[in-house]
């Protein structure tokens, strides 16, 4: 077993570790499109924004010479050229705006919140997410989240899986890289996490992509803690 005495903080992946972003986007869109009499097909175009993610910030990555552009306005730019192909009709400059937030109301997974709350009883807890700061509060205050702070890929203008952000998180945070945990249900991240000292926490969410879930049904790696849930961290941490 890991030596996991030195933590003094947790950073958290975000989307799919502690929020449910496909469920609750596709019922958000629902009963939003619903009540406006608007008719598209709200689970592909969700499905096809996720799948859209990665490539926009890999194209931030490649361009460097345009400055860092935050997610929300990548959100924004994938959601445009997906109400195109999809044909979506009658939407407005707020409505776009509307949909775009709707990453900001995204509903917490049921283990989440207590789970974070035994933890921030012991340790300093915070989001370390490719999500913008605005997004991460709002959706904060939305889910009940009890971060004691916001660590945001903005801060460092980088997106993980880049060093500057894991390195950075523990810079500000004036910790050794070994005194964060990383906490995620993505293999990719605690891999890099991993490479840059951290010590890392798994816990598998077999539904975040629903039936398109193709990876990270288990640990793949050799993490510190494997866990079921958020609660199954606090147990192994003594929380």
């Amino acid at each position: 077993m890991s030596d996991l005495s030195a933590v003094k903080a947790l950073v958290f992946d975000v989307f799919g570790t502690v929020v449910d972003w496909r469920t609750s986007l596709i019922t958000d869109f629902m009963w939003w499109a619903k009540g406006r009499g608007i008719s598209a097909d709200w689970t592909a175009l969700v499905d096809g924004w996720r799948g859209m993610y990665v490539a926009s910030m890999d194209d931030v990555r490649k361009h460097p010479e345009r400055g860092y552009v935050m997610l929300d306005d990548l959100h924004r730019r994938s959601l445009e050229k997906l109400v195109e192909k999809f044909e979506i009709r009658g939407l407005t400059e707020a409505d776009l705006d509307h949909l775009t937030r709707g990453w900001h109301r995204l509903n917490p997974w049921p283990d989440s919140v207590a789970g974070l709350t035994r933890l921030k009883t012991k340790f300093v807890i915070s989001p370390l997410s490719n999500g913008n700061v605005a997004l991460l509060t709002n959706m904060a205050k939305f889910a009940g989240l009890p971060w004691d702070l916001i660590m945001s890929a903005e801060l460092f203008e980088h997106y993980k899986p880049d060093p500057e952000t894991y390195l950075g998180a523990a810079r500000l945070l004036s910790l050794k890289p070994e005194e964060v945990m990383m906490v995620a249900a993505h293999n990719g991240d605690l891999a890099a996490a991993q490479k840059y000292g951290l010590k890392t926490a798994f816990v598998a969410r077999p539904t975040e992509y629903g039936p398109l879930q193709k990876v990270d049904f288990e640990a793949t790696g050799n993490w510190d803690i494997v866990a079921k849930d958020f609660g199954g961290i606090a147990d192994r941490l003594g929380c």
